[in-house]
């Protein structure tokens, strides 16, 4: 069976970050694709859904990781911006609706992995505080 490409799996978020994971501070923003033929950034929109898309950093917390990188981005897709649930630094988040898109790396020529979500909540499981406002004057989606 062959796999079209960006097809989407769904997992559970301790599949993906057994040990939990903790969002770095102010790496939420609206995900942007580059245009190479205008040299313009627009504001994504999912290929799926055609809704907007958020990106995050997280630190994976898994101990079996070492001293490789931990840094892992997660695309949030919801039409306003997620508001980490405490708004405490460093603070351990879990996603919703966890899927996983395998991708050939062109420049390592190695798997890798994109992560989506449809929301952040505290580990167990409440939100913690409410979507902030999609920003003054933005546009509504993107690219």
């Amino acid at each position: 069976m062959a796999l079209r490409s960006g097809m989407r799996f769904k997992v559970g978020f301790e599949e993906v970050f057994p040990a939990g994971c903790v969002l770095v501070p102010g790496t939420i923003a609206q995900a942007e694709d580059y245009d190479e033929k205008t040299g313009k950034r627009t504001p994504a929109k999912d290929k799926v859904t055609q809704g907007r898309v958020w990106q995050c950093r997280v630190m994976d917390m898994d101990p079996e990781l070492g001293a490789k990188s931990r840094e892992v981005s997660v695309k949030i897709l919801a039409e306003v911006q997620p508001v980490p649930p405490t708004g405490q630094m460093f603070e351990a988040v879990e996603f919703t609706d966890v899927t996983v898109t395998p991708y050939l790396n062109e420049k390592s020529r190695r798997m890798a992995y994109s992560y989506r979500a449809s929301g952040m909540v505290r580990p167990n499981g409440s939100t913690g505080a409410k979507q902030a406002p999609a920003p003054a004057g933005g546009k509504d989606g993107g690219a």
